[in-house]
Order: structure tokens, then C-alpha cells, then sequence
């Protein structure tokens, strides 16, 4: 069945979804890392006799907020990995958050080992803190490797802020992103020469090799070797390239042995296409279909250079694949009811949830919102589903002045008045997954059943 609906903004506001916990190995995982944390803190009081006046303080809380920026650097680099059962444990929204959350606590403490050891050098050598850091930088043996380590983390930090990063090509942001790895290898150099805790320590230098070791070995197993084997074994071409609605296009990609990728409906891959002026990008997509023997199919819509250039991909252009990615599955199911909300091109991996999950008839219901009638992506597709399985599809677009139709909880109960007891999959522009999620909240929603993730930061 499809309908249209109209309905009243929004009065009540939740907790944005991309605050909510679910079901995961977050809460080992967190534990994990803050012990490590402890075990750090264990080192600095077990190498120190005694503090002694301000200077000994200053010089102590350098030594302290610089072991544990170390620590932070090797956090960020094994985030930074896309470990599979991280990204899909633990969701790809969270996992990203916790990469920025953990780059704001490494430029925090590194901002303040420099300006304390700083300080504590100057107390200790009664000069200025200025000159002082002058001598730290360019007299101190592997110094110069640490200033420059320093220097890219902070450029990489500020090219993290949201409103540089939006001002910002995708691909100028993610090249200087990847100096993180040179900035940390600078900083772990300067550390082991420098750092108190590990001159004089054999044990300490050996745990400190392991991290790093560690974090390392993630990323060439993860982010080289595994991505490598994929496209070796799975040869990835583009097959064709078809236009669904303005601005929006599928892309078909045919490969061999597709039954080994392990892709699940709702899942996303990152894609980079062998073609002249777009090797050089890698952007994320989702599967808008079941995958189909040996073909599988994106849904991109044109919002910049390299989405825009999907509809000029030739048959037979090579296709790099990383994946696959992304917990907005089946697996999260836990009700026989499911209601699926799409805003814009998050009717991509919903239209194969759509698709694939297994509902009674009656039981599976698809909320589309979109402004116009001829923006509905894969409409013929998303109807010819509904009718053969029973399902209900309902749009939501803006009226005939073009008003918006926001999504409420009214509207929301009056569509399903068991609503309370759906499963919710969740996936559109930000502003519109979160009115959705506090109209869903409002109407008796339980937060683990309401499925979303967001790359807000």
C-alpha cells in the first residue's frame, strides 16, 4: 500500500540518537582502554621517589599528561584501523566517534605536556617560559622530531573542527588526516629517546614497543592487506549505470565469488573507482539491494565532485572495495514487527532491509520522506516489494506550497498504534534522524529497539 502524509512539526526533544548505547563490546572495550590508562598512570608513580616544590609539580604533570597523549596517540591509530568486528560490533557511527573523541583528548594533552614541561623547565632553569622552549626545542636530542610530531597532530586537529572540515574538499581533509600515522611515529620516537619513564626502563620500553606494535599491526592488517586480498579475490568492475531519479543514481558492480564478501543488507562499503580524476577518493556508500550472484548495486545521489561523477563511470571501469561495514543489519532485530523511517538517500541500505528482512504480512512497514513525488529514489522498486510482500509503504512529502512534513509522534502512532512494540531502522540527513528519533522517543519507543547510525560528530 502506499499513502502520503502530512503532519505538524515536532514539540518534545530526546537525546540525539547518536548519544544512545547499544547492545555491543563498547562497555569491555571502554573499560579496557581506561585500565590502560591506569596501568600508565601506575608507571609515572612507580618511577618517581618524590615531587618537590612547584617546578618538580609542573615538570611531574608534563611527564604524566605526556605519557598518557603516548597512549592516546596508540588508541587513535588502532581506531583508525576500521577493525571489522569493531565497525560492525560496535557500529561505525560510535567506532568514528570514538576516534574523535580520543583525537580531542590526545591535542588536549599534548597541548598541555608542552606548556607544563615547559614551564616546569623554566621554574627549574629560572628563566622565561619562551626562551626555555626555544632550548627544549632545538638543544634536547630528538626534539626536532617531536616539535614536527606535535605541529602535524595539531593541523590535523584543526582540520578536524566541523566547520573547517565542511569548508574542505573530502579527499584534501582524508590525505591530511593520514599524517596522523607520521605525526604519531615523530611523537613515539621522541617519547622513547626523551621520556624519563622509558631510558632507564627495559620493561616499560618493551610494553610501549608492544602497543605501538600493536595498533600498527591493525592498520596494515585492516586498512592494506585485508583490502588488497578483497580486490584480488573479488575483481571488482563497474557493470552499468542507471539514473533512478534527479540527481540520483545505481550503480551496478559485478564481481566473482560475491557469496565470500560476507555483506549483509543495510551494511555499507567504501568505494573507490579507477577512473581519471576519482582513484583518488574512497567514500562510503550503502548497498541499496540484496546482493545478486555475482552483482552487487549502490544508490548514490550527486551532492559533490566524486558522487557527481558516478553517473559518467563506464562498463568494465575498475572498482577498489573496503568493507564491508556498518551495524545497521538484521542483527539488531528483536521484535516480529519493524518499521523502517528513509529520509533522501537513506532509503539506500533500507530499501534492502526492505527487501531481505524477514515479517509476517502486515508486519514490515517503510516510512519514505522526501520532498517531491519525483524524488523518490527506486519508488517502482520500493512499491513492487511492498505488493509482493505484503508490506505497507507510506511517503511523507511537503505539501503543495512546499511546506516540510516533519515526522511526529502522532503522526507516527497514527500510522501503527502499536508502535511501541516495532523494531525501528533509522537512516537519512541528520536533522531529520533526529526529530524522527525524539518523535519515535515521545511515542513510548524503547531507545534499544530505535536501530540509527550517524556520522555527526
Amino acid at each position: 500500500m502506499a499513502t502520503t502524509t502530512h503532519s505538524p512539526p515536532p514539540q518534545v526533544r530526546h537525546r540525539a540518537p547518536n548519544a544512545e548505547r547499544r547492545r555491543s563490546p563498547a562497555a569491555p572495550l571502554l573499560l579496557a582502554a581506561w585500565a590502560g590508562g591506569v596501568a600508565v598512570l601506575a608507571l609515572w608513580w612507580h618511577d618517581t621517589a618524590s615531587v618537590l616544590g612547584s617546578a618538580g609539580w609542573l615538570t611531574g604533570a608534563g611527564r604524566i599528561t605526556g605519557l598518557l597523549c603516548g597512549y592516546m596517540c596508540a588508541l587513535l591509530i588502532a581506531l583508525m584501523a576500521r577493525v571489522p568486528w569493531l565497525e560492525t560490533g560496535v557500529g561505525s557511527d560510535r567506532t568514528a566517534r570514538w576516534h574523535a573523541s580520543a583525537g580531542r583528548w590526545t591535542l588536549s594533552l599534548l597541548l598541555a605536556h608542552i606548556v607544563l614541561t615547559t614551564l616546569g623547565y623554566a621554574a627549574q632553569a629560572h628563566v622565561g617560559p619562551l626562551p626555555e622552549l626555544g632550548t627544549i626545542v632545538f638543544d634536547l636530542p630528538d626534539m626536532v622530531k617531536g616539535t614536527a610530531g606535535a605541529v602535524l597532530l595539531l593541523a590535523v586537529g584543526y582540520t578536524s573542527v566541523r566547520a573547517v572540515r565542511r569548508a574542505m574538499r573530502y579527499e584534501t581533509w582524508y590525505y591530511l588526516h593520514l599524517t596522523t600515522y607520521a605525526a604519531v611515529f615523530l611523537a613515539f620516537s621522541h617519547q622513547l629517546a626523551l621520556g624519563a619513564d622509558f631510558v632507564g626502563s627495559a620493561p616499560a620500553r618493551a610494553a610501549w614497543y608492544a602497543l605501538y606494535a600493536f595498533a600498527a599491526g591493525l592498520v596494515v592488517w585492516f586498512r592494506v592487506l585485508t583490502p588488497l586480498g578483497l580486490n584480488l579475490r573479488h575483481r571488482l568492475r563497474v557493470e552499468g549505470v542507471v539514473r533512478e531519479a534527479p540527481g540520483v543514481y545505481s550503480l551496478w558492480i559485478r564481481g566473482r565469488r560475491l557469496d565470500r564478501l560476507g555483506v549483509q543488507p543495510g551494511q555499507f562499503m567504501r568505494w573507490r573507482f579507477l577512473a581519471p580524476g576519482m582513484w583518488s577518493a574512497c567514500h562510503p556508500y550503502s548497498l541499496s539491494a540484496v546482493p545478486r550472484g555475482d552483482l552487487l548495486r549502490i544508490t548514490v545521489k550527486a551532492l559533490g565532485d566524486h558522487s557527481g561523477a558516478v553517473a559518467t563511470l563506464r562498463p568494465g571501469t575498475r572498482v577498489w572495495a573496503e568493507g564491508p561495514y556498518g551495524a545497521l543489519t538484521a542483527a539488531r532485530r528483536r521484535r516480529g514487527k519493524v518499521l523502517l523511517i528513509a529520509g533522501g538517500t537513506g532509503i539506500t541500505p533500507l530499501r534492502a532491509l526492505f527487501e531481505s528482512l524477514p515479517a509476517a504480512p502486515g508486519a514490515l512497514t517503510l516510512l519514505y520522506r522526501a520532498r517531491t513525488a519525483e524524488e523518490l529514489a527506486l519508488r517502482g522498486e520500493l512499491e513492487a516489494i511492498a505488493a509482493g510482500r505484503g508490506a505497507r509503504l507510506v511517503y511523507a512529502l511537503n505539501g503543495p506550497d512546499g511546506a516540510r512534513t516533519p515526522i511526529t509522534s502522532e503522526r507516527l502512532r497514527a500510522l501503527l498504534p502499536d508502535l511501541a512494540r516495532h523494531d525501528v531502522y533509522l537512516c537519512g540527513p541528520h536533522g531529520m534522524a533526529v526529530a524522527a528519533y525524539d518523535a519515535l522517543r515521545t511515542a513510548k519507543v524503547p531507545a534499544s529497539r530505535i536501530h540509527y547510525e550517524s556520522f555527526e560528530m
